[in-house]
């Protein structure tokens, strides 16, 4: 097996820059000259886009961004000491110490046991001192591959006095009660503390076991490699400290061993401290828990374990679900309830992220439909595709036979539009038992002409409803009815028939009369109209603000006639401001590359074909490296844009696609030229506010040496 770190790898006492993505830049450099990835832009992008997941670092002064890559040929471990320290997410502040873990997609088990043990020998102070007092390069790799590759030793005595667990078992569950042997005491030959507990796949209780509380915790986060392991020993450790038995199932990539079920039944409560799902979550059903993103496990893992603890004792605490539970299985970052807003906010998000496909794909279908057969192809659409075939086509040809049955694909992919929404809102409040009660009342908002609006009202009410008759005490042997037949029955009832009953009605007469609104707009109320939405696209490149402004313009489609173009107008103006951030970065990075890291010039190169589909997010490298220039340059762009495509009439008939569904864009000249205008504005803006930037802290530079000079 090859070496996982040389010491052309290892940069020492070294300044890669003063962000996160600069260090991860110079890191993916070093790993591509020592021939370990095919090339820089694609490990560059998977290292950042993990990075943007959570934060990689951790306390102690300690940072590892870490990916899994097509781009590696080999694991490979880059190291850095950096001379200053750079910010990567701590709370204790900067990190002088950070390793890159590079990963293929497919690295062997093995190679990813010796990965992980590096993660886990990392939140040991003996380990990270040694690091830092190393004087060659030479030195750290001797202790790195000492640390995954420990000497067998006499078993230690654990904590209580037994045996630890050998440290070749599989990483896949700790015990707090041999935790001493986990958080290895200062000055261990050889840093044996990767030899730990936590990779016990067998429980290991204390001698006085039956005095201490107990609990289980799943860690996971989205690679699988650092975080995941580094939680669990973090937790064991603070567990050990509180004098708690403590048992933690890693859900890593190097494999994973279930808790024994008799271990979870004995537990007190459970800590998922995860950033993906618990696999086999159902095993906890009923268990007080307390969930977090898996870095606060890392960071603060001896509140965790008191907040398990007090769980465990509160008959009230929150508890791991089962379906028609009654218990919520959604929780706020320590664990507590959801805020009303917060809940509201993912709800609403949940049904636009499933919704969008649908609308992607038959708004191009439509779209094509149109190229193929023309503007009248709606009305002869049904009685084509019901009555021709390729042996008998109709008048017009075999362009209006794939044209009419484009187009009715496309339309009745957009039918789902409503109920998909609803439905998957109502998924968001109730889970599973909430898909038949939100689906059933977005088809009766489809129904009754109540539109997007309604869709969302439905979705909220069949999600409260279903959420509320979950939480109904029932006798045991009714609970397995509940989620697929009686939440879906009574949930369906109540949800459709206050649609049907009251507010169908309304909400359709408000759609209508803002459908009226929307088409009677000209001039300087529609030129205002696509400054805000411009505004809004760039504003978060993705996020909820920018999901709000493209579900406006989506839903909208359908309403489209002939007669009422604005909502199709709508749809180009979104599309087009969206274009524009990573348009505008890209020309930025050719105008004056001085002014942007190496990183950020090889971003630049992909952002041309990013903007050129309308996939805002390829402006985010630049935005998270420089938020306050970039995004109020690229909104200046984006709400020009916007206003320009408004006020002279441009349209489009597909939802996604950029350039690239150039056939379905009316007034395309138009369309190119208001992008060109608000890309130009953009990348002009970010380049004086970078240079002003910089001219500023040059003279603030200056005026401090300046100072200096007078006090000596």
């Amino acid at each position: 097996m090859s070496r996982l770190i040389t010491e052309e790898l290892v940069l020492l006492d070294t300044d890669l820059g003063s962000t996160s993505t600069d260090v991860i830049a110079r890191l993916t450099e070093t790993v591509v000259a020592a021939g370990r990835a095919s090339g820089f832009e694609g490990l560059y992008n998977d290292a950042v886009a993990r990075e943007r997941k959570t934060a990689t670092g951790v306390p102690g002064g300690i940072a590892i961004p870490h990916c899994r890559s097509t781009a590696v040929l080999e694991p490979t471990l880059g190291m850095a000491r950096l001379r200053p320290a750079v910010d990567f997410g701590a709370k204790d502040g900067p990190a002088d110490l950070v390793f890159f873990i590079a990963a293929p997609e497919g690295a062997d088990q093995e190679h990813l046991k010796l990965l992980s043990k590096l993660a886990r020998s990392l939140v040991k102070k003996d380990f990270t001192a040694a690091l830092r007092a190393a004087a060659t390069e030479a030195e750290i790799v001797a202790l790195v591959e000492k640390a995954v590759s420990p000497a067998p030793a006499a078993a230690p005595e654990s904590a209580a006095g037994a045996p630890a667990p050998a440290a070749t078992a599989a990483p896949a569950s700790a015990v707090g009660a041999a935790a001493g042997s986990a958080a290895a005491s200062p000055g261990a030959p050889g840093f044996a503390a990767p030899g730990t507990p936590a990779d016990s796949g067998t429980p290991a209780p204390s001698a006085d076991a039956s005095a201490r509380p107990t609990l289980v915790a799943v860690t996971a986060c989205p690679t699988g490699i650092a975080h995941t392991y580094m939680a669990a020993d973090s937790l064991v450790a603070a567990a050990e400290e509180a004098g708690v038995d403590l048992q933690v199932e890693t859900q890593g990539s190097s494999g994973a061993t279930p808790l024994d079920p008799a271990v979870i039944a004995a537990a007190g409560a459970v800590i998922f401290a995860v950033d993906v799902d618990v696999r086999g979550k159902e095993r906890f059903v009923g268990k007080p828990v307390i969930q977090s993103p898996v870095k606060r496990g890392i960071d603060e893992p001896d509140v965790m374990v008191a907040e398990a603890l007090a769980a465990a004792k509160d008959p009230n605490a929150r508890r791991v679900a089962g379906y028609g539970s009654g218990e919520d299985s959604e929780f706020g970052a320590s664990g507590g309830r959801e805020s009303v807003g917060a809940l509201l906010k993912r709800a609403l998000l949940t049904g636009v992220s499933y919704m969008i496909p649908f609308v992607a794909g038959g708004g191009l279908l439509i779209a094509l439909g149109f190229l193929l057969g023309g503007y009248d192809i709606t009305d002869i659409a049904d009685d084509v595709v019901l009555e021709n075939s390729f042996a008998n086509l109709p008048e017009g040809g075999l362009g209006i036979y794939l044209g009419a049955v484009l187009f009715k694909i496309g339309a009745l992919s957009m039918s789902f539009l409503i109920p998909v929404l609803a439905g998957y809102i109502a998924f968001a409040f109730a889970d599973r038992p909430g898909l038949a009660p939100g689906f059933t009342a977005g088809a009766v908002a489809g129904f009754m002409g109540a539109g997007f609006l309604g869709g969302i009202v439905g979705g909220l009410l069949a999600g409260v409803v279903a959420r509320w008759i979950g939480s109904w005490k029932v006798p045991r042997w009714l609970r397995g009815l509940m989620p697929v037949v009686i939440i879906p029955l009574l949930g369906s009832i109540i949800a459709s028939g206050a649609m049907f009953l009251f507010l169908g009605g309304p909400i359709a007469y408000a759609s209508a009369g803002l459908n009226s609104w929307l088409g009677s707009m000209t001039g300087a109320a529609a030129l205002l109209l696509g400054l805000i939405l411009g505004l809004m696209m760039a504003f978060d490149l993705g996020g909820p603000v920018n999901k709000v402004a493209y579900s406006f313009a989506v839903a909208g489609l359908g309403a489209a006639t002939v007669a009422n173009q604005a909502p199709l107008q709508i749809m180009a103006a979104v599309m087009a401001a969206g274009m524009v951030p990573p348009l505008a970065m890209a020309l930025a990075t050719l105008l004056d590359h001085k002014r942007f890291s190496l990183a950020e010039r090889e971003n630049g190169k992909a952002a041309w074909l990013l903007g050129a589909a309308f996939i805002s997010e390829g402006a985010i490298p630049f935005a998270a490296a420089d938020p306050l220039r970039v995004i109020p340059a690229s909104m200046l762009g984006a709400s020009v844009t916007g206003a320009l495509v408004m006020s002279t009439g441009v349209t489009s008939q597909a939802p996604h696609g950029g350039i690239f569904v150039f056939f379905a864009i009316g007034n395309l000249a138009m369309f190119i030229i208001s992008i060109i205008v608000g890309t130009v504005i953009s990348a002009l803006a970010v380049i004086a506010l970078k240079r002003y930037a910089v001219r500023g802290a040059r003279a603030e530079a200056h005026a401090e040496a300046a100072r200096a000079d007078v006090m000596a």
